[in-house]
């Protein structure tokens, strides 16, 4: 069974727990990189999750706070200009990929864009990481024309991709 949880600051360690798992597990599907994250502490970690409007969630595998919990996926949504929602941070560790987990993140994230008065949900991912792209096609993501931010190379874009919420 997966649970999913919304986070609030408290859940720091969660959400760092998760985060450092992503980095180290799929480093070519972030922007970010590991080592950017081992500095700071926990206040930097609650930054994160304060940010004002976003909605942080992390997939449980058997329960949902129970001793047999496992941190298995997250997911954040953050509020931009204009409407705009962003996906940020989408990633499902090993032992709960095809379960269908990335889709309850999304789709969460989804159902708060749309709550919070979103018109569009976008979203940057790297080139070449064929299935988070198919993952977003599957729930009618379209690319856009408009180059992502530039990778560490300073020539690669991301891909940015967008699904109207109206």
């Amino acid at each position: 069974m997966v649970t999913l949880r919304i986070l609030t600051t408290d859940d720091w360690p969660l959400w760092r727990d998760l985060r450092l798992a992503a980095l180290s597990d799929a480093p070519h599907a972030f922007k970010a990189r590991l080592a950017d994250w081992h500095h700071g502490g926990e206040e930097r970690w609650r930054a994160r999750l304060h940010r004002p409007g976003a909605h942080h969630v992390a997939a449980l595998l058997d329960g949902p706070d129970g001793p047999d919990a496992i941190p298995v996926g997250l997911a954040d949504g953050v509020p931009g200009a204009d409407g705009v929602r962003e996906l940020r941070s989408v990633w499902v560790g090993p032992r709960a990929r095809g379960r269908g987990v990335a889709d309850r993140l999304l789709e969460e994230v989804e159902r708060w864009a749309r709550a919070s008065g979103g018109s569009t949900l976008r979203l940057a991912v790297i080139p070449g990481n064929e299935s988070a792209i198919a993952l977003y096609r599957r729930h009618g993501f379209t690319a856009l024309a408009e180059p992502g931010a530039p990778l560490v190379d300073g020539v690669t874009r991301e891909l940015v991709m967008a699904k109207p919420l109206r």
